[in-house]
């Protein structure tokens, strides 16, 4: 199916607002090899094996823009095993190179754990982080995938006070995807909140897209940065993931008084499958056989009709076995597409 018309039918689902805001903060959770390469995740990244000892580094900023902030408070880690098994893990503190809210570049705090990945499975690497400057509570959810077909866990709950429990399975996602879940505050249902959705980008990236939305949305460019909807009466929402990338989703209780608790679900999205260029070489390979098939069919149909020219064959044959021919070869193209 054209993807555009994908695009346009998920469209209707969407309950899209428009937010005056900056980019908003996330706590970024990416599994990585070293800090040399932890801006370069990928969805891979959020994929392990059995018995690898997966390294995850939490950093707070803007993902859109590519904006780091030094984190304000130590990071509470665990994980969730497969099993139910919860692990609390350390964390370290570490530096990372990026760029302020000023453009300029420079080291800033962050933090990493590890831990084993000792069963098949889903694990739900979870995250508190606190800043009194946002006035924010930031929960953050990630899951690490082990194993073929093990899809186990990806949705448990892990009893954060504000939290999103996915409907999608957050891992073999393609770009274009719808993304659906459910947002809770103390394990009740959390309506009417605002939910944001945004995308990671490299530093790179971040600089040439932001400008590109200044220049065309000169009016208000963050509303392009950090996309916005809101949970129903059930606390549910839904949002297409539109490029492939890392996605943050994060729904937002916000008190009369005391600071905003949020839930953050991290979903890596992959690039199209099969890619593009392999379904333009498969449709042209179904259009030459479905041409050759129907070129077979009417020889065979002009031979039975010079056979049936000095027989008593029913008139008409050829026709039919012509039809049937071409029928059979749209058949085949179907199926092979």
């Amino acid at each position: 199916m054209n993807k555009s018309v994908i695009t346009i039918a998920f469209a209707a689902l969407l309950l899209i607002a428009c937010t005056g805001m900056a980019g908003a903060h996330f706590t970024m959770v990416f599994p990585s090899d070293s800090e040399a390469t932890v801006w370069d995740v990928t969805p891979e990244d959020y994929i392990a094996t059995l018995g690898e000892t997966k390294t995850v580094y939490m950093m707070w900023g803007h993902p859109y823009e590519h904006i780091l902030f030094n984190m304000a408070s130590v990071p509470e880690v665990s994980v969730m095993k497969p099993d139910g098994t919860v692990l609390k893990l350390d964390a370290t503190e570490i530096t990372v190179d990026g760029m302020n809210e000023e453009g300029e570049l420079g080291t800033f705090k962050a933090y990493k754990t590890s831990f084993t990945v000792d069963q098949s499975g889903d694990s739900v690497v979870f995250v508190k982080y606190e800043d009194e400057d946002e006035n924010l509570i930031d929960y953050t959810k990630a899951v690490i995938h082990c194993g073929e077909e093990m899809w186990m866990g990806w949705d448990a709950s892990v009893g954060q006070q504000t939290e999103i429990i996915p409907y999608m399975r957050p891992y073999g996602m393609e770009e274009g995807f719808v993304f659906a879940g459910k947002a809770l505050y103390d394990g009740k249902v959390l309506a009417g909140a605002p939910v944001e959705v945004e995308i990671y980008h490299t530093l790179d990236l971040g600089k040439e897209i932001v400008g590109t939305a200044e220049e065309m949305f000169p009016y208000d460019p963050p509303m392009v940065f950090t996309r916005l909807t809101t949970s129903n009466e059930n606390g549910e929402f839904v949002y297409t993931l539109d490029e492939p990338g890392i996605w943050f989703v994060g729904g937002t209780m916000e008190p009369e008084t005391g600071r905003n608790v949020r839930g953050v679900f991290i979903v890596p999205v992959l690039e199209e499958f099969p890619p593009a260029e392999a379904s333009s070489v498969s449709s042209a390979a179904s259009s030459a056989e479905l041409q050759k098939a129907v070129d077979e069919a009417k020889a065979a149909a002009e031979e039975a009709k010079q056979s049936a020219a000095g027989t008593s064959s029913t008139p008409g044959f050829g026709v039919i076995l012509a039809a049937a021919g071409i029928l059979g070869a749209l058949f085949l193209a179907i199926r092979r597409k």
